[in-house]
């Protein structure tokens, strides 16, 4: 994995930090009083890793119109290698398999009914066949309430995402933390939501989730392009805090739910605005308390301690003032 992104020394930022004190109107750093705001998501917001993927052995077989969801028999699986997943299944027409948490494999058993299904089509068992190099004993099917019979792998019934639209789609992975992509043995792809099971990797490490640079951003299926840090985890902006001149309103107990993202490389980014020039804010605030912080259009940036594993977005809407921040530094989901 290449890691050019890293290359950049931190004692260029600092010297550039100190070039830009006044950058975004900073008045030393200080901050105001905090606000923690509520302690539950508002509304009860259930979303996923989202993201594409796209490599080799995305199979041959009929091919959908692009923008069309996903549906049908699954025809010859194929194997797609993912940067970003690693070894994800696929059906004939490149389209990814998925898994519930709320399954069982042993024995087979399938909990996705109804809408549910709508959102997750159960693929269908007739057809399925075994990708190249895949152990084909791993295939089976498993009755469904309904009476159709659905595609299982290794015992766990597989799904297809109603919102992949075109082939190398892998937007439901780790949709409302229980719906992951599926490796060609059944088990969680090794990538964001399954380095747990698939090898030990723990989903909130940099080595489970792949090299990521300092900041970078992924395609939440519901917000749209987030900004992520080097582990994957979503951030956020705090709508109490002000961008000019720039302080910010998290402080004490506070930072405990809200830990700041320290200072980032603009070489150690990837599609992130970051020109610092002080208008746009691609500048590092030193807090009274003596962190220091890295924001993106002169918004301070933090991740939130509720958020569990790369994917998670447990802290969109707490309290009407935390929001997933965009690479131009907009909150996400902010109702108008």
């Amino acid at each position: 994995m290449k890691t050019s992104w890293r290359n950049a020394s931190l004692v260029a930022t600092a010297a550039f930090v100190l070039a830009l004190t006044t950058a975004c109107g900073q008045e030393n750093g200080s901050a105001s009083s905090q606000n923690v705001g509520a302690s539950q998501p508002a509304g009860g917001i259930d979303l996923g890793a989202g993201g594409s993927a796209t490599g080799s052995g995305a199979g041959a077989g009929a091919k959908q119109p692009e923008g069309a969801a996903p549906q049908g028999a699954a025809g010859p699986l194929a194997v797609l290698d993912s940067d970003k997943y690693g070894e994800v299944l696929t059906d004939s027409a490149g389209f990814a398999l998925y898994r519930f948490d709320k399954d069982t494999a042993e024995p087979p058993k399938t909990t996705c009914e109804d809408d549910c299904a709508t959102t997750w089509p159960p693929v269908p068992a007739s057809g399925a066949t075994a990708a190249e190099g895949v152990d084909k004993s791993l295939i089976g099917e498993v009755s469904r309430p309904d009476g159709t019979k659905q595609l299982t792998i290794g015992g766990w019934p597989m799904y297809r995402y109603a919102k992949d639209t075109k082939a190398g789609d892998v937007k439901g992975e780790g949709v409302g933390g229980a719906w992951f992509a599926s490796a060609p043995d059944g088990k969680k792809a090794a990538g964001a939501g399954g380095g747990a099971e698939a090898g030990g990797k723990g989903s909130g490490s940099a080595e489970a989730i792949g090299d990521l640079p300092g900041l970078s951003t992924r395609n939440d299926p519901e917000l749209g392009e987030v900004v992520v840090d080097k582990n994957g985890m979503t951030v956020y902006r705090f709508e109490n805090d002000t961008p000019w001149p720039m302080k910010s309103a998290c402080t004490g107990a506070c930072l405990e739910k809200w830990p700041v993202v320290e200072p980032v490389d603009a070489a150690d980014t990837k599609g992130i605005d970051n020109k610092n020039d002080g208008r746009r804010g691609y500048v590092v605030l030193n807090r009274p308390d003596g962190l220091k912080q890295q924001s993106i259009d002169c918004w301070p940036l933090y991740t939130f301690s509720g958020d569990k594993k790369p994917g998670d977005t447990n802290g969109q809407g707490v309290g009407g003032t935390w929001y997933a921040i965009s690479p131009e530094g907009k909150a996400l989901g902010k109702p108008k």
